[in-house]
């Protein structure tokens, strides 16, 4: 095992993921990434809901937070809560081990996952000039079903996340098969115009990452409001702000995509400390 992960699979540590798990052999699971503070996951609450609710759209029964938690707290080191250091957690959930074939099985014991990884090293420069994104060829299939989940089917941002080399480029912009701009390959993304503050309507296709909800319920502390609808590219290029997020950086400014670029404002930094908060 890589030093720079642990990993515990139902509880047990030397348990393995069987070639027959549905979530190995057809992507037939979900995930959460969140960030793990002082030995325990920030949101938790926030990101148990919505793991419930992904898992439900594909009709998996979500193990319980208690033992998801468990599972967590068995990979926290000691040195970690005393140092107060930070960590990346990640949960998946697989329908479990099933036959061969697409056909789900009458009787499934979902496989439950707990990877921890070191946290990422994010550039300071990110928070002080922004951070340059690269417009993605790859497209994004419409698929309303799976629309807004985090499924393990990302095989998308995969093919976009190889599209570019140059250290930088933070992110890639997603765009579906009509050039409305959806996410970024590990963000979600937002412009401002004025007071109004526009997300890609994420119904046909795309993920709904939990601090893009958290930034949606913050914006009257912004003094704006928040409009969810299509966003074409060329609309995202002429806002006063472009910011993405995640669960481990929050919110950066984006200064340039393409030949576009902005000068630093003061959007990003203040959502970032609304949710530090």
């Amino acid at each position: 095992m890589n030093s720079a992960h642990s990993y515990i699979i139902n509880g047990d540590f030397n348990q393995v993921i069987t070639p027959l798990d549905r979530g190995f052999a057809y992507g037939d699971g979900v995930f959460r990434t969140m960030l793990m503070r002082n030995g325990q996951p920030e949101c938790w609450p926030l990101h148990y809901q919505k793991l419930v609710a992904d898992c439900a759209a594909i009709g998996i029964v979500c193990p319980s937070a208690e033992l998801l938690m468990n599972d967590m707290q068995q990979l926290i080191s000691i040195k970690e809560l005393t140092d107060n250091l930070s960590s990346v957690i990640k949960v998946i959930i697989t329908r479990g081990e099933g036959e061969r074939g697409y056909a789900v099985p009458a009787v499934t014991n979902p496989t439950r996952v707990i990877v921890k990884s070191a946290m990422p090293s994010y550039a300071k420069e990110n928070s002080v000039i922004g951070v340059n994104l690269h417009v993605c060829k790859t497209r994004l299939a419409v698929q309303t079903k799976l629309a807004g989940i985090k499924h393990l089917n990302r095989l998308e941002n995969v093919m976009a996340r190889m599209e570019w080399h140059d250290e930088n480029i933070f992110d890639g912009v997603m765009l579906d098969q009509y050039e409305n701009v959806i996410e970024c390959t590990m963000s979600n993304i937002f412009a401002r115009f004025d007071k109004v503050l526009v997300t890609p309507d994420l119904s046909q296709c795309g993920v709904a990452g939990m601090t893009r909800q958290r930034i949606m319920g913050l914006v009257s502390s912004l003094n704006l409001t928040v409009e969810v609808e299509a966003l074409p590219l060329i609309k995202l290029t002429q806002a006063d702000e472009v910011i993405i997020c995640n669960s481990l950086y929050g919110a950066f400014q984006v200064s340039k995509i393409g030949q576009n670029t902005w000068s630093l404002q003061s959007l990003a930094k203040n959502i970032r400390n609304l949710l530090s908060s």
